[in-house]
């Protein structure tokens, strides 16, 4: 008998057969909570029960409109919690919008049988260019070092069981790189890299958003060129523009380049349960 007893990861402790959305909600639940707790998150209860709950009505009835199985929730589950990580709001209907706004993107803007936005992503994006009192707070994490080592744990696991990790190092030595360059180039104390370089809403993004494996190159090579693009891009913004909130800016335009990015420079398809093909094999 070949395969007996459970495989697993190439760290030897996860089983192969669990899904990497799994660690991936786990470490948003607990990031969310103990910013709602220790941060003081300027959320209310309300606004993230009603985002959950218009997400995944959102997933059902796209799922059920277009006569697909119902599958999916995991990843619903994960654009709610980060709508509901990034979003603020003074009133109780953005966050339900936002979410379902989210949701619908991987529906209706696809290409090549894959969505082209990272939805939690887009329902930021739209929720602050198009809906009033809508912000995003990236101080909210405040700037210690200890939090900032939590996420860097958090999110390295997540992406090496999502088999992303390197997207999301590749992005944060560029982004850092850059703002190194600039105190150099300016003179400016060293704090101000520290700054950076301690900033929770950097490390979610690079962990959590930027890292997403179905809306980035399936090369190595090419989203090693996609991450260095986007850092570029959200340095500009912040930087040369001086507007705000340029690491989601940067992802939202860069994005629609993925598809040219794969069919230029072809690659892998991601799965999210990579070892369905082999359970397959075994069983044959």
């Amino acid at each position: 008998m070949v395969g007996v007893g459970p495989r697993f990861s190439s760290g030897g402790l996860i089983p192969a057969f669990v899904d990497a959305r799994v660690f991936q909600i786990a470490f948003q639940a607990i990031l969310l909570t103990a910013g709602v707790l220790a941060r003081d998150f300027a959320l209310d209860p309300r606004q993230m029960a009603l985002a959950f709950a218009a997400g995944l009505v959102t997933q059902w009835l796209w799922l059920s409109a277009l006569r697909l199985p119902h599958k999916g929730m995991l990843s619903a589950l994960i654009t709610c919690f980060g709508v509901s990580l990034l979003v603020r709001a003074d009133s109780l209907w953005v966050h339900p919008l936002a979410a379902a706004l989210a949701i619908s993107s991987k529906f209706v803007i696809r290409v090549n049988g894959r969505h082209v936005f990272n939805p939690a992503n887009l329902g930021a994006i739209a929720a602050l260019a198009l809906l009033p009192g809508t912000w995003v707070s990236p101080g909210q994490w405040g700037n210690d070092v200890a939090l900032a080592g939590w996420f860097v744990a958090l999110g390295g696991l997540v992406t090496q069981r999502a088999r992303r990790w390197d997207i999301a190092w590749v992005f944060l030595a560029a982004w850092l790189g850059l703002v190194a360059a600039r105190v150099l180039w300016l003179g400016q104390p060293w704090t101000i890299f520290a700054h950076q370089f301690a900033n929770g809403g950097l490390l979610l993004f690079a962990f959590f958003m930027i890292s997403d494996p179905m809306t980035i190159p399936n090369r190595r090579s090419a989203r090693i060129g996609y991450a260095i693009v986007v850092a570029t891009v959200a340095f500009a913004w912040q930087f040369a523009l001086f507007r705000t909130n340029g690491l989601l800016w940067a992802l939202f335009i860069a994005a629609p380049l993925v598809p040219l990015i794969d069919r230029r420079w072809p690659g892998e398809k991601f799965s999210w349960r990579p070892d369905a093909r082999a359970d397959a094999a075994i069983a044959r």
